[in-house]
């Protein structure tokens, strides 16, 4: 089965950021991936509401997949939900009542997704895996982009598919060519890319790589 690539947008050239936005859609994304960062829960700033609602205008149909690193998440849950995201993904540890905040998500005709940090265990899942489309594991700690893989990480992909056959698994962090296959085999079957893709020549050939590189 074909990986889905969900381009990071965080790595990006942002001078050109419509061009390269044109040029993922057309090289065969499965998503576009809004990193949103607010200088407090990670020591970075990034893309707002207004950015998702531009890209909601000029493309209608392509899902936006929106990582909320943030806290509190409540008020940005309701405005990127009405600024057009498909679905949007939040850090346990960034809400007072996570099961408030989840069913938030989807009270607002998106996608709820639960974000597990590198270190975060597995706990918090057991009670809210049914409200959940999916998990995003964090293969690197959250903030920066153009980071190396935690391969420890791993055994925590392998419990969650274990434990919740069901739950889609997403994976975001050092994702490459070289070891995609390896996080399938773990029983990731999302990849968010950054680097990978924008640093490449060639977009549509690395989306095709990295979407071929299956478990065996």
């Amino acid at each position: 089965m074909r990986n889905k690539i969900l381009p990071s947008l965080l790595a990006a050239d942002l001078m050109h950021l419509a061009q390269e936005v044109d040029a993922v859609i057309e090289a065969g994304a499965d998503m576009l991936h809004l990193d949103v960062m607010d200088n407090h829960y990670v020591p970075n700033l990034t893309f707002g509401p207004a950015f998702c609602r531009a890209l909601r205008k000029h493309h209608k149909t392509i899902p936006l997949d929106v990582h909320l690193m943030v806290s509190p998440v409540d008020t940005l849950i309701e405005q990127f939900a009405a600024s057009g995201a498909s679905r949007i993904s939040i850090h346990p540890d960034a809400t007072t009542h996570l099961n408030r905040s989840l069913q938030l998500i989807t009270n607002n005709a998106c996608q709820a997704g639960l974000v597990l940090n590198p270190a975060t265990p597995l706990d918090c899942l057991t009670y809210c895996a049914h409200q959940l489309s999916f998990v995003l594991v964090m293969t690197v700690n959250p903030g920066f982009g153009g980071q190396q893989l935690i391969p420890e990480v791993l055994p925590k992909i392998k419990a969650i598919r274990r434990q919740f056959p069901e739950l889609a698994i997403c994976v975001d962090g050092g994702v490459t060519e070289q070891h995609i296959a390896t996080l399938s085999e773990a029983g990731a079957s999302e990849f968010v890319a950054g680097s990978a893709i924008f640093n490449s020549d060639n977009y549509k050939k690395s989306i095709q790589a990295l979407a071929m590189q299956t478990a065996s």
